[in-house]
């Protein structure tokens, strides 16, 4: 399977850590999941994706990108490849205009599926489905389902975008899961447009952290807030990161269950939900 990485602050923040320096950097992963890398970031508003079909940890690119990436908001991602070929069109994430999408897991037998599923997609968009992963389709469907809310070049709501996945993740899943536990669905994914973000723990582990233990810049850095250093009593935070394994350092990690949505809008408001819920509570 894949690993993933994503990253929400209120000041833009460099990811080498995260990237390269952690022990368990994403980097590192890469080592057992060699199959393609991909890493984006927003300036002013606008996603530069850089992506290869290569191994992260012995790409020349990734070390460079890595060390020179500072934004508010990063998704990143290495690939273990289930389905599709090793080729730049099928690594993540995948973009379509401000939006960028990320999924680690599996649809068994997607090759059964895959006609019916592009046949839900909307027909501007089918057009853009260039790959030929699961990951693509299932970006396409909830790009779908995002459009019915307002343009996709607009804004949406962290709670829209929420709604959206979910919808997204049920449908593949009335579609595909079989009834033996070995075939069914395994959609764990995330999704930005640089102001909001979204995750889901669709059967693939990931987790949480929203503050440290304390903070290796709090001399110098000029949003310091008790949120950096503790749990949120209102929900607010001042970074929030989600990755597929607890990356060693000062963060604070907790591991999401299956089936838990977190949700970060534009005011850095942490959202929680389930897959199954329709109720929308902020995280305190």
């Amino acid at each position: 399977m894949c690993r993933l990485f994503g990253f929400r602050s209120v000041i833009a923040s460099q990811v080498h850590r995260s990237l390269l320096q952690a022990e368990n950097a994403l980097g590192t992963q890469s080592n057992d999941h060699p199959d393609g890398w991909g890493v984006a970031y927003y300036l002013e508003g606008a996603p530069h994706v850089t992506r290869s079909p290569t191994t992260a940890l012995g790409d020349q690119l990734f070390h460079r990108l890595s060390g020179v990436v500072s934004s508010e908001t990063v998704l990143a991602h290495v690939r273990k490849a289930t389905q599709g070929e090793l080729n730049v069109l099928n690594c993540h994430p995948f973009q379509h205009g401000r939006w960028v999408f990320a999924h680690n897991g599996d649809i068994p037998g997607f090759s059964e599926y895959r006609d019916k599923l592009v046949s839900m997609v909307d027909p501007g968009l089918r057009r853009f489905i260039l790959g030929d992963t699961d990951s693509e389709v299932v970006y396409h469907l909830l790009l779908t389902r995002m459009a019915r809310c307002g343009p996709l070049s607009g804004p949406h709501t962290v709670s829209q975008a929420i709604e959206a996945l979910r919808d997204t993740l049920a449908l593949v899943r009335d579609v595909c899961d079989g009834r033996g536990e070995d075939e069914r669905c395994l959609l764990t994914a995330m999704f930005t447009d640089g102001d909001i973000l979204v995750a889901a723990q669709g059967g693939k582990e990931l987790y949480l952290s929203t503050y440290k233990t304390r903070c290796a810049d709090r001399d110098e850095c000029p949003s310091l807030s008790e949120v950096c250093e503790a749990p949120t009593e209102s929900g607010r935070v001042n970074h929030c990161i989600i990755s597929s394994e607890p990356l060693q350092g000062e963060n604070v990690w907790e591991e999401l269950r299956a089936g838990d949505v977190i949700g970060v809008d534009h005011d850095m408001q942490m959202m929680r939900t389930t897959l199954d819920s329709r109720s929308l509570a902020v995280v305190s």
